[in-house]
């Protein structure tokens, strides 16, 4: 596959992709490196890194030739598969191809994950400070299946963080939690209106005065 010089809107999705290396590799920790290979003709190589201290690269690095094969077969997301690193460490990888609107491949996300790493360590990175398993708490989150679910759990979400802030008059707690989830964009869903003023046991013209009132302020 012949590659092509890159355009400024290709190099917009790429620097979009850099915030996913971030997130990947501090979903995972430091043993797995997430690069972010650019397929520009005049400069081909690694546009981002995270985690390079696993196979000891940094931006600028050349792409692997196993990448190159990979992206010859076409596939945009690799099956798994098993390397070496010149220092001997085991890897276990994948790659995906970035694509721009027009299908051209522009860049290359591989995951690298580091299979010699200590199993204390990787779990380690894994785990939130000072969790102890299985008594790890965290903030709650609802994987909802569909738009009620959702309204729900968010106003219960933040109905407990008004509550448990002691600086809002209880008489003034409604409207804090109308004005977050007015905020989040809830009262965009279709129906939430008469689901939370149920769920806080207040009257539907009551949320449409917070609103009105909040529209008035700018909020």
């Amino acid at each position: 596959m012949e590659l092509k010089k890159l355009t400024a809107s290709d190099y917009e999705i790429l620097d979009a992709m850099a915030n996913v290396v971030d997130g990947i590799a501090t979903m995972f920790g430091q043993h797995t490196e997430v690069a972010l290979h650019s397929l520009d003709a005049g400069n081909t190589g690694i546009y981002k890194i995270a985690n390079g201290e696993v196979t000891e690269r940094q931006a600028g690095a050349p792409i692997t030739n196993l990448a190159l094969l990979k992206l010859q077969e076409g596939k945009d997301v690799s099956a798994p598969y098993f390397t070496k690193t010149a220092g001997g460490r085991e890897l276990k990888s994948t790659t995906t191809i970035v694509r721009n609107r027009s299908g051209q491949p522009i860049g290359m996300l591989c995951i690298n994950v580091d299979l010699d790493a200590p199993i204390q360590s990787f779990l380690k990175a894994m785990i939130p400070p000072e969790c102890a398993i299985p008594h790890c708490s965290g903030s709650p989150e609802t994987f909802a299946k569909n738009q009620d679910e959702t309204i729900s759990s968010t106003v219960d979400s933040v109905q407990e963080q008004v509550l448990n802030d002691h600086g809002i008059a209880p008489s003034k707690r409604n409207r804090e939690v109308v004005t977050r989830l007015h905020r989040l964009g809830l009262f965009n869903y279709k129906g939430s209106i008469l689901q939370i003023a149920t769920q806080l046991g207040i009257s539907k013209d009551t949320i449409y005065l917070y609103l009105r009132g909040l529209e008035k302020s700018g909020l």
